[in-house]
């Protein structure tokens, strides 16, 4: 304590009897008692709660997945849902034995084998000594929709392109393809005539262009014919990753497009016309394996698509939805792109 007398600090001892000391300590326990006895009510009733809570759940096995506790959702989710609501990127497998250990993949593959040996794309032949052979590998995509969920598993058999010499398995390999422009134009114009733009996609276009020369490739990984390992091969149609497919694959729609009656046009070679005197018009552009077709006819768009769908192995996509990253959204009297 401070003295103002002599305007310095005295320190001050204050004896304590032995009896008392008891009694300090036990003023200092009722106070926390009579602190906890006001605390203890709603303390009290919580921690019940929690114990009975527990009690409940240990002692009862019964408990479905779906029942919640507290925030606890509702209902259990598959990954794949959860993966496409937070648009986390898509692990794609890299190798042939990544890919078997998923059964998706393995059903992509055998899809794609299953077009391949429909389409008569190749005969199995003796090894040649003096041609080369073309190795081939699996490339595997997820098609996503617009939302990013999960559209498809897409395998397909390429073939390692990069190993051809011009003059001796590839010759001529240029192909046009739809410019984004003629798209722009298309929509608009289906736009201001009021028509419907819709669209097919060609399973494995590639498949069906003819080729012109003598290309030999390896059996697939994971599809060897028993008993017939060292056979290769002979190519009568294109295969993906080779140099000349896209330009096989353009020479037989076009011959196609023309014997059904369509005119190309001179300045977009991948834009053809087909009019009907009395009829209507029907206007058709090629990017590799989409078709985007409209008209002013709904009986030629029909028939359009019964022809083409006869010719080739394609799925059809319905209105125009989603085309070279652009989203279209078609309405009674006007179109969209986002």
């Amino acid at each position: 304590m401070w003295n103002w007398e002599l305007n310095e600090a005295v320190q001050v001892t204050i004896p304590w009897d032995d009896e008392e000391s008891p009694r300090i300590s036990e003023i200092g326990s009722c106070s926390n008692e009579s602190l906890q006895s006001v605390q203890s009510p709603q303390r009290s009733q919580v921690v019940n709660d929690m114990q009975t809570s527990m009690e409940s759940t240990t002692h009862d096995s019964s408990v479905s997945i779906s029942e919640t506790f507290g925030h606890t959702p509702q209902k259990w989710k598959n990954l794949s849902e959860v993966y496409a609501q937070c648009k986390m990127s898509i692990i794609e497998p890299e190798s042939y034995n990544e890919a078997t250990k998923d059964e998706a993949w393995n059903k992509a593959m055998t899809e794609e084998i299953s077009i391949i040996e429909k389409n008569s794309t190749w005969e199995l032949v003796d090894r040649p000594s003096s041609k080369p052979i073309v190795g081939v590998k699996w490339i595997y995509k997820t098609k996503l929709n617009l939302d990013g969920s999960i559209q498809k598993h897409k395998a397909r058999l390429v073939a390692k392109g990069y190993t051809q010499k011009p003059g001796i398995d590839c010759n001529e390999t240029f192909a046009p393809v739809a410019r984004l422009d003629t798209i722009r134009t298309l929509i608009p114009l289906a736009a201001q005539k009021g028509w419907k733009l819709c669209q097919l996609d060609v399973k494995s276009a590639f498949l069906n262009g003819i080729l012109e020369e003598e290309v030999y490739v390896d059996q697939p990984e994971g599809f060897v014919i028993k008993g017939a390992e060292d056979k290769v091969y002979r190519l009568r149609k294109a295969l993906y990753g080779l140099k000349q497919a896209p330009r096989a694959w353009y020479s037989e729609i076009d011959t196609c497009l023309t014997q059904c009656g369509f005119h190309r046009s001179p300045s977009e070679a991948t834009l053809y016309v087909r009019a009907k005197e009395g009829v209507g018009t029907l206007i058709v552009s090629i990017y590799v394996d989409d078709i985007v077709y409209t008209g002013s006819s709904d009986e030629m768009m029909e028939e359009f698509k019964v022809e083409m769908m006869c010719k080739y192995e394609m799925s059809d996509l319905g209105l125009l939805h989603h085309f070279l990253g652009m989203g279209v959204t078609q309405t009674e009297g006007s179109i969209f792109i986002h």
